[in-house]
């Protein structure tokens, strides 16, 4: 499946607008990814374009951003620290949440994943939770310091050589780093979770993997990146855990061809309430799909794919002819409730006549099966009923339609 991205920017927590790269599948969107990169990395790192790439490929959207002050993103790094990581991720799935849907896989690379696994407590949409190389205690990036942490505590900040570039490093990052959110986080977050580490990971060690699958309750998945580097800087080894995560993803959220009501609904960002008639309202991701509103009561309806549809719901006429067998259905049971006649079940089947346009039907069979002790005149009787609900008398004696613009 084909893909395209889509640059953005959204609020991160401190205001500041941060840089985003949207990668949307050709097609169905079966679920939206949000992926949080490496400590000092961004957005563009390899696996993480590798990774949104396949997920894309699988039918996921994928939204891959810069924390606040990294990459392109707008703010100042040396004010930026762990909760403020967290807090990205969350206005990360506030901006999917209104503009796509909420993201039900998230994902993190190293201190990402750390991330990632604390924001999940707070994304209530999240399904599942994929970690790569990370850490199982946020303080561990502490180590990275080496020598300019005694300089840090002293003078209250540093500039530190992160991935042969400089960064500058406040007290208060160092501050908020000494926790235990993380495997706190693993211990409750009673999601799925696929934890994946390299064995030879010289930044993160196993031990952290070790320690975050001990703490987290199943379902609970590990998976080894065999020879991979922490960045994942081989292309196979990137494109290995984009695959893994992909299928893995999949079993948590509907295949594209089986997208439920409620999840168009949420792609809608809101199903569409009307409660005093009908209301269709066009969905901006879908070529020819309306979320329906009756009276409050959300639903779909499309057009088939021969029409150019998605057919993720019953085309209009065919609606009609629904409403013709529901309404008979519903009459006669009412009907043989009030005069206490054994009807123990009803079917009405409703079908267009093999010479009716498909678009503009004017023959239908309605077909009426009755189940229970009812004598002849009863039976009789309740065809005649079917014949007089209110979807039968409006189709068969006609309505008038007032059309105008607003």
């Amino acid at each position: 499946m084909a893909q395209t991205t889509k640059k953005i920017k959204f609020p991160g927590s401190g205001g500041d607008l941060l840089a985003a790269a949207y990668e949307a599948p050709t097609g169905t969107t079966r679920a939206v990814a949000l992926f949080a990169h490496c400590f000092s990395c961004s957005k563009d790192i390899k696996a993480a374009r590798e990774i949104a790439r396949a997920m894309s490929d699988a039918g996921f959207g994928v939204l891959r951003f810069d924390f606040t002050g990294l990459g392109s993103s707008d703010g100042d790094f040396a004010n930026t620290n762990f909760s403020s990581n967290i807090q990205d991720l969350i206005k990360a799935a506030d901006y999917l949440r209104t503009e796509h849907e909420a993201p039900s896989i998230i994902i993190g690379h190293s201190l990402g994943g750390a991330a990632a696994l604390v924001a999940a407590t707070e994304i209530p949409e999240i399904k599942g939770v994929v970690t790569i190389g990370a850490p199982a205690e946020a303080d561990h990036v502490i180590k990275q310091l080496g020598e300019k942490r005694s300089e840090i505590a002293t003078l209250g900040s540093a500039e530190v050589q992160l991935g042969g570039r400089p960064f500058t490093i406040k007290k208060q990052f160092i501050d908020d780093l000494d926790d235990k959110r993380v495997l706190a986080a693993a211990k409750h977050l009673k999601k799925p979770i696929l934890i994946m580490h390299a064995p030879h990971d010289n930044t993160v060690g196993l031990d952290n993997a070790t320690k975050l699958f001990t703490a987290a309750k199943h379902p609970k998945s590990f998976i080894s990146l065999d020879t991979a580097d922490h960045l994942l800087s081989n292309t196979n080894d990137a494109r290995y855990a984009a695959n893994v995560i992909s299928g893995w993803a999949s079993r948590f959220v509907p295949d594209a061809e089986a997208t439920s009501v409620e999840t168009v609904n949420k792609k809608t960002n809101a199903a569409p309430t009307y409660q005093d008639g009908a209301l269709a309202q066009s969905i901006a991701s879908e070529p020819l799909a309306v979320a329906m509103s009756i009276d409050g009561h959300p639903f779909i309806i499309d057009a088939g794919k021969d029409d150019g549809g998605s057919d993720l719901g019953p085309n209009p006429t065919r609606t009609v002819e629904a409403a013709l067998a529901a309404c008979a259905a519903i009459t006669l049971r009412m009907y043989a409730r009030r005069k206490n006649w054994p009807l123990q079940a009803v079917r009405v089947e409703v079908k267009r006549s093999p010479s009716a346009d498909a678009h503009v039907t004017r023959d239908l069979e309605k077909t009426i099966y009755l189940e229970g002790p009812l004598d002849e005149q009863q039976r009789i009787r309740m065809l005649e009923i079917a014949d007089k609900c209110p979807v039968h008398r409006m189709l068969s004696e006609g309505v008038s339609i007032r059309s105008s613009l607003s």
